[in-house]
This record gives structure tokens, C-alpha cells and sequence, in this order.
């Protein structure tokens, strides 16, 4: 969905001497997958004036302009003492460049590989850097008396949280936000984004489920959600200012103890996969998360590692741990990175020969890399769960669903092989009860800018009469389960009774990662942009209403928007199981 709104900055007081600065993409601000349901961002940013000032997580480039004008109409710079960064990343230099040709004099506060990256960013300055670790703080004065806490993990090793005492907020920066934008500062009516907030957890947290705990302890701990509270508790309730998204204020007890479920999820998966991986300009790092959320989806575990900042020991541990594992490099000078090679020769030392291995990555003019990878690893005898990933500059809309499929099929791979290994069991008399269900024999297909996609459905009902709805449940796993978000649209078309065998096979074939679904299948674009299988007896046109997370699947609630009969003497085909344990 494109609007035409242009990029502005809301400003808001939230607390006592406290404004936040919400920088507002309404569009899709960047390729990166934790961006794909494509409902704009805001960037938020803090200002704390007391005796001295301190300016929290300024937004990156694409922000700049309209971002300084509206601080600067709210503070002299020269007023600015402190830029606190809950992380550093090259997006974010070109707006610290600006500030420091502003405001010389500032103070950096970050973490200490903060520092290492901003030096890096930043090497023509002489910068002032105050490194702060677990229980340093800082006093701005008038009880701003605030405490650091480091909550680093493999994407981001320099993340940083901030706890203002005074106003009782606790700056997260990427934990609990959400790619979301809107009016809305605070999160009124919190049940409506938790599906944004899911969706953001899956792609940027539930890789480093482990760190992502860590971090929840150390949060609880110092707001008194665990351990003994202060004599003096603070008379404002607790505030959760992330970097992304409504801060959180109405359902911060329920989404925390969603963080804790669904990293619960994570841990608990019985297979796992270490996604190994360095980047040199950010876009190796957007490939692993693609694929670590293609991994995720289907039911199996993500064990994320930047081998720039793991250790050896802490790499084999990881492998030792995985059923699979997956490789990123960049090219540089036309070899891997030594931190890869390094990683790469841990690997081939310790995972089993056979097992399930994948390779990608980015690349500039050349990607002898992701070649060298591929022949080290195929002369060691692993197997591939998908061919190797070679992505010039920056990924695209489809490179994303490529990657993001690749990863489904390489843990699809996993569970596979997994289910060779175990003697099948006979259906037990619930699935054979259960088997006698019989449903509607369709195909949902999808479309959203260039990414298309279909799956045959069996498990669709009709669930209300007005406003005209229908179910379908989608397994996890699915291709199409990406596109079927709340506000997404699908047509549901409805196989005829008899003459339903060659597109029945047509969609029930394996599809390579990205394959277009629809080669060779005569379709016509419906009024939704989905598109209309010309063969189907009946379609119907459907925006997603809600969904509900069912165990192994997804249920989708749709309203009908539209319809019609194109073969109004056919009968729709009906699909009969034996079993309720498989389709």
C-alpha cells in the first residue's frame, strides 16, 4: 500500500522534562525483511532538558533534514551535553556527522563496541566518548539520575538500554518496537499490534532467543518485575520507549510475558540451525535475517552468529549444538573476510560430515566468496539444503522472499530428514476421526508488489454471514503465509468437482525459492491485485481481517469484498483424508 503523505517528525512532552521526537516513514522505509508488511516506521528519538541535556537515539539518514529542523526548534544545540546511542550502525553516521558540525562539544554515550563501530563511522572527528557497562550511569541533574544497561546480541553487539529513574522510562532501543506507523504515541488499544509487534520479534529477535532472555532479566531486575523493590517506588508508571513504534505503556505486562512465550518457542524447538556471518556494508546481515525468518516460520530454531564478534569456541559450540548450518560472507579484494575464513574452518573441524549446509551473500563486482565457501563444503562432503545465495549490492522485494523461502526449505530439509530417521506410527483413532473432515478444495493466491505466491487449500469455511467472511488455516511454513497479514489481500478461487487434477498437481509440486507459482497457469488480475485462476469455478476476493495463532498454523479471518460464479453448474471439489495428522 503507497501513501502520499511526506515524511514528517510529531513531537510530543511524555514525561517530566522528557519530549519524544517520532520520526514517521508512512511507507516502506527500506528492503529489509523486518519491513515487509510494509505499514511505514517511525524512528523515535528522546530529549531529556534538565541541568544538562541529553538527546537519545537520533534516526538515520533518511530522516536528517526534517529531524534536525524540528529539534532545533526545541533546542539550542549548544545546550546538547550528551548523544545516547543504543546502538550504532552506518545508517545512523550521516546524522551524527550533522550533529557534531552543529554541536562539536557533544559527549557520545555507548556501550564499548558502540564506541569501536562509532570511531569506525566517525574517523575524521576527535571524538568525545564516554563507554558506559552494566551499572554505570549518568546524572543530567533535577533526579535524571540514568542507568545503562548492555543488552547485546549477534545483529546488534553494541545494544544499549537506558532507565530514567526520575520519569520511571526505560529506553529499549530495539527490543519491544514495532515497524508500524501512525498517530498513535502510546500503545492505547496494545491488543491491535501485537501482530506488528510478532512480526518484529520473528525477524530481529527470535534468532538470538538466548540474548534476547538475557536481556529480559536484566530489564525485570532493575524495574522491580523481579527481585525487591526500591523503598521508594517511582510514582509514575513504567514506560517502554523503544526505537520503533508506539511506546508501551497500557500492555507492557502482556508483551513482556510475550517476549518470554515466544522465546520459550525458540529454545524449545527440537531442531536448530547456526546461521555463521559477517558483513561488510549491512547487506549480508539483511540476507541472514531473511533466511533465519524463513527458518523460524517453519518450526525450527535459529541460532545467529557474527563471526566478526563470536568467538571460536563460541562458534563450534553453536555448531556442535545445530542439525544444519548456513554461511554469509561478503567478498572483499576478491577472498572472504578473515573473521569467515575463520568461522568456515571451525566448521569444517566440527559439524558431522552430511549434514544439512547452505551458503550466501552479498557482493560488490565479484563473489568469489560465496564460491569458495560452496567448494570447501562440498568437498567435505555436506549436503545442501538450497543453492548458494549470490546477491549484487543491495537485495531487492524479491531477493527477500527468495532468501526468506530458502531458509523454510532448508528447515523443511531438516524435519524431513528427521521423520526418515523415526519409524512412522499408524494413525491413531483421533487423527483417523479427525481424517473424516472433509473441506472446499481451493487455491489462495496472493500478490504485493513484485512477490506473488499460491497454495492449494483444503481447510477453508465459511465463518460469518455479515460482513460475508471465511477461514483458512496456513501452515506456518507456507510461502504464502508472508503475505497474509492483517490488511493483506488474497482471492480464494474454488476448484471445480471433476476437472480439478492439473491444477491440483500444478500447486502441490515443489516450487524453487521465489519460483513463480503461476507458469503455465492461465490467471487474470483481480480488482485486488491477486490474481484469478481463469479455471477455478468460483473466486472470491478477500482482505484479511485478523489472524490467530493455532499451534502449527495460522488462522485467517477474511472479509469477502467481492466475488463470482465463472461455472455456475459445477460443483466444487471436496478433498477426502484418511488421517487428521497430514493434509
Amino acid at each position: 500500500m503507497v501513501y502520499l503523505k511526506p515524511r514528517d517528525v510529531q513531537t510530543l512532552p511524555i514525561a517530566r522534562d522528557t519530549l519524544v521526537l517520532r520520526s514517521r516513514s508512512w511507507n516502506r522505509l527500506r528492503f529489509e525483511i523486518e519491513y515487509a508488511l510494509e505499514r511505514g516506521t517511525t524512528a523515535n528519538s528522546f530529549l531529556i532538558q534538565a541541568e544538562q541535556t541529553a538527546l537519545i537515539d537520533p534516526p538515520g539518514e533518511s530522516f536528517l533534514e526534517i529531524y534536525l529542523a524540528a529539534l532545533q526548534q526545541r533546542l539550542d544545540l549548544q545546550r546538547l551535553d550528551y548523544v545516547i546511542l543504543g546502538h550504532v550502525n552506518p545508517n545512523r553516521a550521516v546524522t551524527l556527522r550533522s550533529l557534531l558540525n552543529l554541536a562539536p562539544h557533544i559527549t557520545f554515550v555507548c556501550s564499548n563496541p558502540g564506541a569501536i563501530a562509532l570511531r569506525a563511522a566517525l574517523p575524521d572527528h576527535d571524538l568525545r566518548i564516554q563507554v558506559v557497562r552494566g551499572e554505570d550511569s549518568l546524572d543530567l541533574g533535577q533526579g535524571h539520575h540514568l542507568t545503562f544497561i548492555p543488552t547485546p546480541n549477534p545483529r546488534y553487539p553494541d545494544s544499549l538500554c537506558t532507565y530514567d529513574r526520575a520519569t520511571n522510562v526505560l529506553y529499549t532501543d530495539k527490543l519491544f518496537g514495532a515497524h508500524i506507523c501512525g498517530d498513535q504515541v502510546f500503545d492505547e488499544g496494545w491488543e491491535s499490534l501485537l501482530e506488528d509487534r510478532r512480526y518484529y520479534y520473528d525477524c530481529l529477535m527470535a534468532p538470538h532467543a538466548r540474548q534476547v532472555e538475557t536481556a529480559l532479566d536484566k530489564l525485570a531486575q532493575l524495574s522491580g518485575e523481579m527481585g525487591e523493590r526500591e523503598a521508594e517506588p517511582p510514582s509514575s508508571p513504567l514506560i517502554y520507549a523503544p526505537g520503533h513504534g508506539p511506546l508501551v505503556r497500557y500492555g507492557l505486562t502482556e508483551l513482556v510475558h510475550a517476549y518470554r512465550e515466544w522465546n520459550q518457542q525458540q529454545k524449545s524447538q527440537e531442531l536448530s540451525v547456526a546461521v555463521i556471518y559477517a558483513s561488510a556494508y549491512g547487506n549480508t546481515t539483511t540476507l541472514a535475517q531473511a533466511i533465519a525468518r524463513g527458518i523460524t516460520k517453519a518450526g525450527v530454531g535459529v541460532e545467529s552468529i557474527n563471526c566478526e564478534m563470536a568467538t571460536p569456541a563460541e562458534i563450534q559450540a553453536a555448531v556442535e549444538r545445530a542439525a544444519g548450518f548456513i554461511i554469509g560472507s561478503p567478498t572483499l579484494g576478491g577472498h572472504a573476510p578473515t573473521p569467515v575464513q575463520t568461522a568456515l574452518g571451525v566448521v569444517l573441524s566440527t559439524a558431522m560430515p552430511g549434514i544439512l549446509a547452505g551458503v550466501f551473500g552479498s557482493f560488490g563486482w565479484s563473489g568469489e566468496a560465496i564460491d569458495l565457501i560452496e567448494g570447501k563444503l562440498r568437498d567435505a562432503g555436506y549436503k545442501f539444503g538450497f543453492d548458494p545465495i549470490r546477491v549484487k549490492f543491495k537485495p531487492t522485494e524479491t531477493t527477500l522472499q527468495l532468501c526468506e523461502e530458502a531458509g523454510t526449505d532448508f528447515a523443511q530439509g531438516l524435519k524431513k530428514a528427521k521423520k526418515v530417521r523415526e519409524p512412522r506410527q499408524p494413525a491413531t483413532t483421533v487423527e483417523q476421526a479427525v481424517g473424516r473432515l472433509v473441506g472446499s478444495l481451493c487455491v489462495v493466491t496472493a500478490q504485493q508488489g513484485d512477490v506473488s505466491s499460491a497454495m492449494l487449500a483444503s481447510w477453508v469455511s465459511q465463518a460469518t454471514f455479515n460482513p460475508p467472511g471465511i477461514t483458512v488455516a496456513v501452515a506456518k511454513e507456507r510461502a504464502i503465509e508472508s503475505l497474509l497479514h492483517s490488511g493483506n489481500h488474497f482471492v480464494l478461487n474454488l476448484l471445480p468437482e471433476g476437472n480439478y487434477l492439473g491444477l491440483m498437481k500444478h500447486f502441490l509440486k515443489p516450487f524453487n525459492p521465489a519460483e513463480d507459482r503461476f507458469g503455465g497457469v492461465t490467471t487474470q488480475p483481480a480488482t485486488n491485485g491477486a490474481p484469478i485462476l481463469t479455471d477455478a469455478s468460483t473466486y472470491l476476493e478477500c482482505c484479511v481481517e485478523n489472524r490467530m495463532e493455532c499451534g502449527d498454523h495460522w488462522l485467517i479471518y477474511a472479509v469477502v469484498e467481492r466475488g463470482k460464479v465463472l461455472q455456475p453448474d459445477a460443483m466444487t471439489a471436496v478433498h477426502h483424508r484418511k488421517s487428521g495428522s497430514h493434509y
